[in-house]
């Protein structure tokens, strides 16, 4: 499956921490696109869908909650409560968010421009692209 956790360097000292994330240095491709997601119930799942070529790196900066990731043949779970580990999601791998805490802000980074073809929210046309 087409994913990885990413530890990204932590500067910091007595005043405080920072986190640097540079497109193609620290991020395995050129950053186009970056959006934040705040403020989901802990009951809502979001996501539910995968992207035909868009890679993207996901940052918990404050909160955490859980992925469910699935390339057609296994699903795999994966919890991000850290701000300094990122989650790389590759192509044509479908995501479930759920069980956000309830002070969850996760930043997203992306490889391209947001592009509505791009997505793929069908489940059943997902696992018929993945065969």
């Amino acid at each position: 499956m087409d994913y990885k956790l990413i530890e990204f360097k932590v500067h910091g000292d007595e005043n405080g921490k920072l986190i640097a994330v540079e497109g193609g240095i620290d991020s395995p491709f050129e950053i186009k696109r970056v959006y934040w997601i705040y403020d989901t119930l802990p009951e809502i799942e979001r996501g539910k869908h995968s992207h035909k070529n868009l890679e993207q790196i996901i940052v918990a900066v404050s909160g955490s909650c859980e992925f469910v990731l699935d390339d057609g043949k296994t699903k795999e779970t994966v919890i991000l409560d850290r701000p300094n580990l990122g989650l790389y999601i590759g192509k044509n791998i479908w995501r479930v968010m759920k069980n956000f805490s309830g002070e969850c802000k996760l930043v997203v980074f992306a490889s391209d421009y947001y592009d509505e073809k791009e997505y793929i929210r069908n489940y059943d046309k997902f696992l018929e692209g993945v065969k």
